[in-house]
């Protein structure tokens, strides 16, 4: 006797060769029916005798194509029907979306074995791919993922391609990008004139990058920038036209064994640089690699990646070098997709344009990443990641919008239990960056049918997003940033309930009017309170502070001597400040004009940089901090601090820090010393004041979250510390520490409160 079943599968189930698969199985178990795409995900209607439909759900359940992320699979008895063998149907186009799009996935190894086979009739086709492989979410414009809701609906499949798309024993079948040089997308280089030229584009793009050149390629979610690694003179000349002037570049390597050329690269890391996600993976450099040091800024890791393209593949395999492969814009600005937006922003910095005819539907930067603890720990989360859902629970009753803070930018749209959290946005302080944002948002908001009640935005009063947020004529929910951070990290590891939460970054809007981040908070999905920070120094010009570290080395000096004139002694004593500056730093900390007190730890570890002389004016938010963690050798004996207890919030009093600093430094300490010091002595007095804390609240459960803690040397000693003091340290995971985690906090703070 038959058994007739209705099968649902939900998850990333579209575009990674799902259908395929079930047809495959079902074929294997004699199984009749049909299987489509919807709104939903995958809907499967089957019927056989009740041991060959228990073997097909099974193979269903455990069996699933490498790319698919399968989250739940509901099954029903159905009423009979009529079908003479198994088929993929039509898609369904109605209902409310809620089917997952899959990232785009790196290139497969059976394509890469096509791409280099001269024999085969895709030999050095640069947008060959399959169903385990290629662009997805970049090239999507609508769901169900057919290809007429794609941009390469211009591209009609010729017939041996057609041929395949309609075999179910070929990998290509119901692949939607699927093409061939005879049907598909095609590649040119062109100067910035547009003019195009001669020859085989990805040999004549290779030979300038070897002489030197600059030249703009055109990737799966933007332009990319690239020049030979290893000149001095070549990155330089790229930093000068970008703009870019201290920030750490990406390189892109042929292989794993290229890598570690340049790298120490773990199994852990190297599993991570492999992985079909492809981010960059943030690795410790050798001594002896070839790259430019003016690649990573002075900063002791390397960002590395291995190619995820077809074009990548070719690219790297004939210039025969490692390549410097950054972002397709001017600093600040949004990355090019399209081949006249590239040449009009792009022209002055790159020589030639590696350019092809498949549209981007949306800007995808790069993810980046490292292995912490023998874990992922995401930095920037983008390609390979987005959009995919972080799930969260209990399931929100209400679908919230979280627009996110003001740098490092992200949106999440909470709806349910599932958290879609956009791709890197970047910093939000200029028009072209708040297009991008209302344009990624507008096509989040299409592809998963969402529709927020209630938006999520920072406290701070001046963010363009809290002022976007106001404008949206939705109940608007403010979140305290570090509450925020809190939270998402809360999120990123599946917790709930009280935790003691450490908040330690470079800015963050306090209710109070002054500047957090260096934060001791408890904190639940819906309140918090500040138990202690650290002690609070004033800017001097406020957010010039960040640029001109010496400004803020004299607001810690000015609460270390007992009148100014003998700060700005020790400060003149100490860098090349002009009379003016000089004028000009008295006066606003003589009558507290425009010095707003802040708890800032990441401020106090640029500090610290400036006092060691690594750096006393910055490029970029947090470059003396990172060049401090670089230059740090192994821990020494902490310098003192004290908790003061008897205020309300607690101050973590780091006076006594800064004083022995700069007498360790004067008696012959290197910088080095100096600045392990330094982090083993933030490390304990972290460790010793979640303790003291746990001690007064009974809670254990640490969750650690904010910029700083992209520190490497300080959040492992931070961890290590809590665990041997009997506390449970909870990290990030899946969503970055940093800004780029915030409007996953902001939106469970606001599905909490309303």
């Amino acid at each position: 006797m038959n058994r007739y079943v209705r099968a649902r599968v939900s998850g990333i189930v579209q575009g990674v060769g799902f259908r395929p698969f079930v047809f495959r199985i079902a074929r294997e178990n004699g199984i009749k029916g049909t299987v489509s795409n919807n709104h939903m995900g995958v809907d499967i209607m089957a019927f056989g005798g009740k041991e060959k439909v228990a073997r097909f759900l099974k193979a269903l359940e455990r069996e699933a194509p490498p790319a698919a992320v399968v989250e739940q699979i509901e099954i029903t008895e159905a009423e009979p029907f009529e079908a003479d063998s198994f088929s993929i149907e039509a898609s369904s186009r109605g209902g409310e979306r809620q089917v997952l799009v899959s990232p785009d996935l790196a290139t497969c190894d059976d394509c890469l074995t096509e791409l280099f086979d001269p024999s085969d009739r895709r030999y050095r086709y640069p947008f060959i791919n399959c169903t385990n492989c290629g662009p997805r979410f970049t090239i999507i414009s609508d769901t169900p993922y057919d290809r007429p809701n794609t941009s390469m609906a211009v591209f009609e499949m010729c017939e041996q391609c057609r041929s395949e798309y309609e075999d179910p024993s070929d990998r290509r079948f119901h692949a939607q990008p699927n093409a061939c040089p005879s049907c598909g997308p095609s590649l040119w280089l062109a100067e910035p004139s547009g003019r195009r030229l001669e020859g085989d584009p990805v040999v004549e793009a290779a030979a300038f990058l070897r002489d030197g050149g600059i030249v703009a390629v055109k990737g799966l979610g933007g332009f990319q920038l690239a020049c030979d690694a290893t000149s001095d003179e070549v990155v330089g000349r790229l930093r000068e036209r970008k703009r870019r002037y201290g920030k750490p570049f990406a390189v892109m390597v042929r292989d794993l064994g290229e890598a570690g050329r340049y790298c120490e690269v773990s199994a852990e890391e190297a599993s991570l640089l492999g992985s079909v996600k492809r981010p960059i993976v943030l690795l410790r450099e050798r001594a002896d690699s070839p790259l430019s040091r003016m690649v990573a800024g002075g900063l002791a890791h390397q960002g590395l990646f291995l190619p995820y393209t077809p074009l990548h593949h070719l690219l790297m395999e004939e210039a025969g070098t490692p390549l410097v492969m950054t972002s397709g814009n001017m600093s600040e600005e949004p990355i090019a997709i399209g081949n006249a937006e590239a040449l009009e922003s792009l022209a002055g910095i790159a020589d030639f344009f590696l350019m092809h005819d498949r549209d981007i539907l949306v800007r995808y930067d790069d993810s980046v990443s490292r292995v912490f603890m023998g874990r992922e720990y995401p930095l920037r989360r983008a390609r390979g990641y987005a959009p995919y859902p972080v799930n969260v629970t209990p399931p929100a009753r209400t679908e919230v919008l979280a627009v996110g803070p003001e740098l490092k930018n992200t949106f999440c749209l909470l709806r349910g239990g599932e958290v879609f959290l956009s791709q890197h946005i970047g910093d939000m302080e200029s028009a072209g960056e708040a297009e991008h944002f209302e344009e990624a948002l507008a096509a989040m908001k299409r592809l998963f049918s969402l529709k927020p009640a209630v938006v999520a935005h920072d406290m701070h009063p001046e963010y363009m997003t809290t002022q976007m947020a106001r404008e949206m004529g939705m109940p608007a929910v403010e979140v305290q940033h570090h509450h925020a951070h809190v939270v998402s990290c809360m999120a990123d590891n599946g917790i709930a309930g009280r935790v003691l939460g450490v908040a330690w970054d470079g800015t963050g809007y306090g209710p109070d009017a002054t500047v957090w981040g260096g934060e001791f908070l408890l904190c639940d999905e819906r309140d918090s309170k500040r138990l202690a920070h650290l002690y609070q120094y004033p800017m001097p010009g406020a957010d010039a502070c960040i640029f001109r570290i010496y400004r803020m080395v004299m607001g810690v000096l000015s609460e270390l001597f007992e009148d100014l004139d003998e700060a700005m002694a020790c400060l003149r004593g100490r860098f090349d400040i002009s009379d003016e500056e000089a004028r000009s730093l008295e006066f606003q900390l003589s009558n507290s004009f425009n010095s707003p007190l802040t708890s800032s730890a990441g401020r106090m570890f640029d500090v610290a940089a400036a006092l060691c002389g690594l750096r006393s004016e910055a490029q970029y938010d947090g470059q003396a901090a990172c060049q401090l963690e670089a230059a740090a050798q192994a821990a020494g004996e902490p310098y003192r601090f004290m908790i003061d207890r008897g205020s309300d919030p607690w101050v973590l009093d780091t006076r006594s820090v800064f004083r022995e600093l700069m007498d360790d430094l004067e008696g012959g300490t290197s910088a080095p010393e100096a600045a392990g010091r330094f982090h083993a002595t933030m490390a304990r007095a972290l460790v010793d004041t979640a303790d003291a804390l746990s001690r007064e609240t009974g809670l254990k459960r640490v969750a650690l979250s904010g910029g700083v803690f992209q520190n490497e040397a300080l959040t492992t000693l931070a961890v290590e510390g809590l665990n041997a003091a009997g506390l449970t340290p909870y990290v990030h995971g899946r969503v970055p520490c940093n800004d780029g985690g915030v409007s996953l906090g902001q939106a469970v703070i606001a599905a909490n409160s309303v």
